[in-house]
């Protein structure tokens, strides 16, 4: 895992780089469809590859991360993400476009997988979490503004995408390295709490999916049946995302104050409601009240769905497997969406749509309950008081749990030579996030 006192900084940086794509979606979907020889099942295709390329590299390095380390294989992600994107926004030939497209997507998945192996190790998960959601809703929000203003074409939200990530590639310099010679042992360690982890992962698979099959059509929904121009859908979807920075605040205050299974399994029959109302709507007034309450709840439901995540294994192994789990959804939302919206219209889909988180919600609120279950970290421990702790080691498989004064200290060889004297020391940096509503 991490170094414990890894800055949260870069963390929330490769978080905001690896999700700007999903948040964006829509209008990349939309503007493939506008600007380009492709229908509009065609155009949420190629943003499925997009976000399935994303999962794909999340599963490839979930247990990876340690023996590659963190700098280098967050740089490799940047970079792949500069290439992609940055291809697929200076070419109007579709055959580039796809492969850039999928390559950007790739890198998207690599950096997410740095950022939430990162934040698992954190003392305090969520809170970095919510900092992530907050930075890439301030951003995504940002761009929904100016976008349509700079002109039209498909290259502006994928430069936009491309120019995060080199921009991003600065702050990596404060990740570790290679980590996998001092975590050796632990590499082989088995996945912990496998039950409720297969579950929330099955479960965010089809969470994902609703949120973004909705997210993937939502640009056309304002456009064709409430009847609303570019300019205007834009300006809806970037004061939704405003509405969800309040949420994402509300949430980072509220903490587990009350438990994750509450939020979880609550707030998601809250998006339910408001799937059904943005789908229905045929005006401003209704289209506008439905994203705006919907991207108020979804980014705090999902900030709980990733500590609760990161909860079930500090190494941060669920939380990546969990995540990609969540992007296959996702990959496969507007695909989805634009199937049910030709079929069944979009009101149709709505109903659809709603009906399958209804049903998802109560797995993931028992996967909740379960982890509000589970023994405290240590920095929930009041203070004067020891932890009680797992060794993970094979010696102490049948020992039991083992005070912090009876763990062995157990010495690492350093390649490089000690410095023999220090003439000042500075102040430690403290240590302390989609459907995306779709996004």
């Amino acid at each position: 895992m991490f170094a414990p006192r890894t800055p949260p900084r870069p963390l929330v940086a490769l978080f905001t780089a690896g999700y700007l794509a999903p948040y964006l979606l829509p209008t990349i979907v939309g503007r493939l469809d506008s600007g380009l020889p492709l229908s509009a099942t065609q155009s949420g295709a190629v943003g499925s590859a997009l976000l399935l390329s994303s999962a794909a590299a999340g599963f490839l390095w979930a247990s990876r991360v340690e023996r590659i380390g963190p700098r280098v294989l967050a740089r490799a992600g940047l970079a792949l993400a500069v290439l992609g994107y940055g291809a697929a926004a200076l070419t109007g030939l579709v055959p580039v476009i796809v492969v850039g497209a999928v390559l950007g997507g790739f890198g998207s998945g690599t950096v997410t997988t740095v950022a939430a192996t990162g934040i698992a190790a954190q003392r305090d998960p969520h809170r970095t979490t919510t900092l992530g959601l907050l930075s890439v809703s301030a951003l995504a929000g940002a761009a929904y503004l100016t976008v349509p203003h700079l002109g039209s074409g498909h290259g502006l939200p994928l430069g936009a995408v491309a120019l995060t990530a080199l921009v991003v590639w600065p702050l990596t310099g404060s990740l570790p390295g290679r980590t996998a010679s001092a975590h050796a042992h632990l590499s082989t360690a088995r996945l912990p709490h496998l039950r409720a982890g297969v579950v929330l992962a099955a479960a965010m698979v089809c969470w994902s999916l609703v949120q973004n099959s909705l997210w993937g059509v939502s640009g056309r929904i304002g456009l064709t049946q409430a009847g609303l121009g570019e300019a205007t859908v834009g300006v809806v979807f970037a004061v939704a995302l405003g509405a969800g920075l309040l949420g994402v605040l509300a949430a980072g205050a509220l903490g587990t104050r009350l438990g994750r299974a509450v939020p979880v399994g609550g707030g998601t029959v809250l998006i339910a409601g408001c799937v059904v109302l943005s789908a229905s709507a045929t005006d401003l007034s209704g289209f506008a009240s439905g994203e705006i309450a919907w991207n108020t709840f979804y980014p705090v439901v999902l900030s709980y769905l990733i500590g609760l995540a990161a909860t079930l294994d500090p190494r941060g192994r669920w939380a990546v497997l969990i995540g990609s789990a969540s992007s296959l959804g996702t990959a496969a939302g507007p695909l989805v969406g634009s199937v049910l919206a030709a079929s069944a219209g979009f009101t149709g889909m709505g109903l659809v749509l709603a009906a399958g988180l209804l049903v998802v919600a109560v797995p993931m609120t028992g996967v909740a309950l379960f982890a509000g279950r589970l023994p405290q970290s240590a920095e929930q421990v009041p203070a004067g008081q020891v932890p009680v702790v797992d060794i993970p080691f094979a010696e102490h498989a049948d020992s039991g749990p083992t005070t912090l004064a009876d763990i062995p200290v157990v010495e690492f060889p350093v390649d490089a030579q000690a410095v023999p004297a220090q003439g000042e020391y500075g102040t430690a940096a403290a240590a302390t996030m989609p459907g995306a509503a779709g996004t």
